[in-house]
């Protein structure tokens, strides 16, 4: 009973981590409804950041969230405007796809040029100690990790509902051209998610870079998992996005532990198969096409 508690336990905070970098990616779709692929480079990028600030500054890790996040969100701001804005009202929807899939390209490659590819290991300043609670070990960055993902699945509703520009955000969300016609300015409202987006993936890359090697290919697995989890828990909704990364994390943890850790994959994106075809919307989607963000 011990060994599956610690079991459980191991999936419900790989689920933290695995929520913390699916929310920004969620809010991106839900709002401009454009699916970034360099999402994990954001990542890559955040996580490279951190590892400067530590370790050329000798500060703690999680201090560097004053950089990462606001830089993140200049380059996602950026990547919005620059990028996808000139695209918005192309002919074919799928040119905004293959414009984040060459930024991705040119990330990788511009981490290559910079770094090499050698890999950065962040101090970890005591956050790989494990603790215990009894028969259950966890270690004290992963309770960091799982308690962010709350409070900013908790913090993104809030704003979302409560503020006022998070009330226009969710006006273009659902519908542009009547947020347009209300005096709401779209195009900035976009660019300001997309910086959101990229700024809930900032923090994400503080809290990770202490517990995992970063290189220039670590995004991949991740927004991998990421694609996975949103796509679950429903495109647009980040309550969704967080129940889906538990279900992930609980299913990658148990597998690996009965089945196997070679074949963990195989069950994760099995067992999502299997869901998408008895519920193709994901668990807090609706069966209509997606046009708000929940």
């Amino acid at each position: 009973m011990e060994t599956f508690l610690q079991v459980v336990v191991n999936g419900l905070m790989l689920g933290g981590l695995f929520a913390i970098i699916s929310i920004g990616l969620t809010t991106i779709f839900g709002i401009i409804k454009v699916v970034n692929f360099a999402h994990g480079e954001f990542l890559m990028a955040g996580m490279f950041l951190t590892w400067l600030f530590t370790t050329k500054l000798g500060l703690h890790p999680y201090a560097a969230v004053v950089v990462v996040a606001p830089v993140l969100f200049v380059l996602g701001g950026l990547t919005q405007k620059l990028l996808i804005q000139p695209l918005m009202n192309a002919r074919d929807e799928h040119i905004q796809i293959f414009a984040t899939v060459g930024l991705s390209t040119a990330m990788i490659n511009l981490a290559l040029l910079i770094y090499g590819a050698d890999i950065a290991n962040t101090p970890a300043y005591g956050l790989r100690t494990p603790l215990e609670f009894g028969p259950i070990r966890v270690l004290e960055g992963q309770l960091f990790i799982l308690g962010a993902a709350i409070l900013l699945v908790i913090g993104m509703e809030l704003f979302l509902r409560r503020s006022r520009t998070g009330l226009a955000i969710r006006a273009v969300a659902q519908n542009r051209t009547a947020a347009q016609l209300m005096g709401i300015n779209v195009n900035w409202i976009y660019v300001l998610s997309f910086g959101l987006g990229a700024a809930c993936v900032g923090i994400a890359s503080v809290l990770v870079a202490p517990l995992y090697p970063t290189s220039s290919n670590i995004g991949t697995y991740f927004v991998l998992i990421a694609f996975v989890v949103v796509i679950l828990g429903g495109w647009g909704s980040i309550p969704g996005a967080f129940v889906g990364a538990m279900v992930i994390g609980l299913i990658d943890s148990l597998s690996g532990f009965y089945i196997g850790a070679d074949l963990r994959e195989a069950v994760v994106f099995g067992v999502f198969l299997v869901i998408l075809i008895l519920r193709p919307s994901g668990l807090f989607g609706t069966k209509q096409k997606l046009s708000h963000i929940s």
